[in-house]
Formats: C-alpha cells, sequence, structure tokens
C-alpha cells in the first residue's frame, strides 16, 4: 500500500485506535507512520486507546508504506518477532516462514501458511531495497 492510501483493514482489536485516530484526522496510513512520541501520549490520554497498540498500528504503518505490503501481513510480520524493515532484510527466507508459521499454528488458525518461501524471498527483497535507499 501506498502512504496515501486510507487507513482500512485495522485488525478488530485495534478498533479503539482506528477510532481515535480518525477522530485526529488521521485517515492514511502515511499520515499515522509520521506519527511522534508526544502526538501518541496524547492520542492514547483522550479516550479508549492505548499508546502500546497506537505504537504498534504505527509499526505496521511503516510497514505497509515501506514495503507495499498489506496491512494484514505488516500485523503477521510483526506478531512473529519481524517488526521492522532492518529485522525483515537481516532475516533469512527460512527464518520469517518459520515464524510466521509458529505464530500462525499458535494462533490455530486453521488457514494454510500465507508465507512460503518464494514470499519471504520478495519481502526481505524489498526490506533489503527499502534499507540501500535510505
Amino acid at each position: 500500500m501506498k502512504p496515501d492510501e486510507q487507513l482500512h483493514d485495522l485488525p478488530q482489536n485495534l478498533r479503539y485506535e482506528r477510532d481515535a485516530l480518525q477522530a485526529a484526522g488521521l485517515t492514511t496510513w502515511g499520515q499515522v507512520r509520521e506519527l511522534d512520541e508526544v502526538r501518541i501520549s496524547r492520542l492514547a490520554a483522550s479516550g479508549r486507546a492505548t499508546a502500546r497498540n497506537l505504537k504498534r498500528v504505527k509499526g505496521m504503518a511503516d510497514l505497509v508504506c515501506a514495503l507495499d505490503l498489506a496491512p494484514a501481513d505488516a500485523a503477521l510480520l510483526m506478531h512473529a518477532g519481524l517488526a521492522t524493515v532492518a529485522a525483515i532484510a537481516g532475516s533469512s527466507p527460512q527464518d520469517v516462514v518459520n515464524r510466521t508459521g509458529r505464530l500462525e499454528r499458535q494462533l490455530r488458525s486453521g488457514r494454510p501458511p500465507v508465507v512460503d518461501l518464494a514470499v519471504a524471498r520478495r519481502w526481505i527483497r524489498l526490506a533489503q531495497d527499502r534499507q540501500n535507499t535510505n
């Protein structure tokens, strides 16, 4: 997704954070990516959203914008312990597959794995390219 894409597809457990962001006029992934600690604290103090979850959404926004990932893929990587572009770039494809697969098994989603070696290689290549341009 591009930074100007509308803030959609947040998981249900982040509904309060979505509401707080929208109430503050933050409607795109790029705007969320640019949040600073002070603004996160203010948003958390203003309602039911938590600073911890707002930081997670900001991390998702970074992956969504930097690597052009779907929000669900960004959330999967974050929860699998690959929360930054640098962490993804420094991983092996097998490590990415193992971590995401382990998480999906722990969640007992029952669906086939979303990440295979080809997808992991693509994400790693995107992350490495992103690091080389910055």
